[in-house]
C-alpha cells in the first residue's frame, strides 16, 4: 500500500492471495484444463468446418460458441499461467483494461449464445415444420452482430469510466486477472457509478439471459410432455440434455463469483479468486465435452475422420 494517491503506470496481480506457496501445484489444473479447452474447442471447430453434414443451425452456433470459448479462456489463461509459474505479475494499465474488455465481452458473448441456442432447441421442438424457415443463415448473422454490439457498448462504458479516475491507492490488485470491481476498488475517489453501471451490465446480460433461456424451456418442457409417445420424448429431452449442461455450469459459477465479490466478505479470498478463476476455464473446457459426449452426429464425424485418417 502506498502512503499517497497515485495514478499507477501498471497494476501487480497477486494471483491467488493466502497460496503464494502454492502457486506451482495450482499451476498444474490450471494448465490442463487449458489445454483441454484448447483441444476440445478446436477439435468441435475443426469437426464442424470440414463436416457437410454438421453445416446446420445447431452446430453453427456450436461452432460459435466454440471459437468464443477459446478466446475467453486465452484472454485469461497465459497471464494467469505466468503469474503461477514465472512470478510475473505485473501488467500495464492499459493492458489491464484490455484484459478486462476481453474477459467482459467474450462472457457476454457466451451467455448470448447460450440464449440463442435455447431459442434454437425451442424452435425445433415447439415448431417443428417453420424450423427450416425460421432459423435461417441470415438470422444467426444478425444474432452474432447484435451480441457483437451488445458486449461492446455494454462493457466499453466501464473502461472509460476507469479511466476517468485521477488517483489510486494502490496498484496492486488482490486478484488474479483485472476483474472489473477488483480494480476499481482500488480508485481514491468516489466508485458508486462504477459499481452501478458493473450491477446494470451484470442485470442486462446474465439476468435477463438466463431469464429468458428459463422461459424457453418452460415452453419446451411443455411441448415436450405433450409428445404421444415415449421415445420421442425421450428424443426430444436428449436433444436439449447438452445445453442445459452448459447453461447450468456457467450460471451457477457466474452467480456464485458475482454476488461472493460484493457481499461475500466471510469468504476467504483465494475461495472466491479460485471459484472466479474456474468460472472463465471450466465452462469453456466441459462445452466441447458435454456436446461431443451427447450428440451421435459429433461422434460419428469425429470417428469418420480419424478412421479416414
Amino acid at each position: 500500500m502506498m502512503n499517497s494517491s497515485f495514478y499507477p503506470t501498471y497494476f501487480l496481480l497477486v494471483g491467488i492471495p493466502g497460496l503464494e506457496h502454492e502457486h506451482i501445484w495450482i499451476s498444474i489444473p490450471f494448465c490442463i484444463v487449458y489445454i483441454l479447452a484448447l483441444l476440445g474447442n478446436i477439435t468441435i471447430m475443426a469437426v464442424i468446418l470440414i463436416s457437410p453434414r454438421l453445416h446446420q443451425p445447431m452446430f453453427l452456433f456450436l461452432s460459435m460458441l466454440a471459437f468464443n470459448d477459446s478466446l475467453l479462456s486465452t484472454s485469461f489463461a497465459p497471464k494467469i499461467l505466468s503469474i503461477l509459474w514465472f512470478g510475473d505479475r505485473a501488467i500495464s494499465f492499459n493492458g489491464c483494461l484490455l484484459q478486462m474488455f476481453f474477459i467482459h465481452s467474450f462472457t457476454s458473448i457466451e451467455s448470448g449464445f447460450l440464449l440463442s441456442m435455447a431459442y434454437d432447441r425451442y424452435v425445433a421442438i415447439y415448431k417443428p415444420l417453420r424450423y427450416n424457415s425460421i432459423i435461417t443463415s441470415r438470422l444467426i448473422f444478425r444474432l452474432v452482430i447484435v451480441l457483437l454490439v451488445r458486449a461492446v457498448i455494454l462493457v466499453s462504458p466501464c473502461l472509460f469510466l476507469i479511466k476517468r479516475f485521477t488517483a489510486f491507492k494502490t496498484n496492486i490488485i488482490a486478484h488474479s486477472y483485472c476483474e472489473h470491481m477488483a480494480v476499481v476498488k482500488l480508485a481514491d475517489a468516489d466508485i458508486r457509478v462504477n459499481s452501478m453501471w458493473g450491477l446494470f451490465v451484470a442485470f442486462s446480460i446474465l439476468g435477463i439471459d438466463l431469464l429468458f433461456i428459463l422461459l424457453s424451456y418452460i415452453m419446451i418442457f411443455n411441448a415436450v410432455f405433450r409428445l404421444p409417445s415415449t421415445d420421442a420424448r425421450l428424443k426430444a429431452f436428449n436433444t436439449c440434455t447438452p445445453h442445459i449442461c452448459v447453461f447450468l455450469s456457467l450460471y451457477s459459477m457466474a452467480i456464485f463469483s458475482f454476488l461472493s465479490h460484493r457481499y461475500g466478505k466471510n469468504i476467504p479470498p483465494y475461495i472466491h479468486i479460485i471459484f472466479s478463476d474456474l468460472y472463465l476455464l471450466v465452462p469453456p473446457m466441459l462445452n466441447p465435452l458435454v456436446y461431443g459426449i451427447k450428440s451421435n452426429l459429433i461422434r460419428e464425424e469425429i470417428r469418420r475422420i480419424l478412421w479416414k485418417h
